[in-house]
């Protein structure tokens, strides 16, 4: 029962971690541009003035992506790996049927930041400049 819990435990601890990792993403990259575009450069240029770690994150934002993406493929394989082995105890089995639920969601959330992040930071100006020919 014990053994069960810890693999729950590690893989809620990788859903966290993927979705921390996709949302650098989405800081680093996505929320500059979305801010640009919507005519608030003055804005990005307070947050970076202000938290100027973002630079940083911006200048190695293919390894994040790489790094970030990878975390995501791997915690979608623990959490497919692992569905349905629960425990047998009644109220364990309810626990952990909750826990893969959550993993899910937390998973789902995290795919759906990094997706935006990659859409901002790689497809949306050669989309924007194709339409405009």
């Amino acid at each position: 029962m014990m053994k069960s819990t810890n693999k729950q435990s590690a893989k809620t601890r990788l859903s966290w971690l993927a979705l921390f990792a996709s949302t650098g993403t989405l800081v680093c990259c996505a929320l500059p541009i979305l801010f640009v575009s919507l005519g608030l450069g003055t804005t990005v240029a307070a947050i970076t003035s202000s938290l100027p770690i973002l630079i940083t994150l911006s200048q190695y934002k293919l390894w994040i992506f790489i790094i970030s993406g990878s975390l995501l493929i791997v915690s979608a394989w623990a959490i497919k790996r692992n569905k349905g082995q629960c425990p047998a105890d009644s109220e364990l089995g309810r626990l952990c049927q909750q826990a893969q639920i959550l993993n899910r969601r937390i998973w789902l959330f995290a795919v759906i930041i990094w997706s935006l992040g990659f859409i901002a930071a790689y497809l949306a100006l050669p989309i924007q400049q194709w339409l405009e020919l």
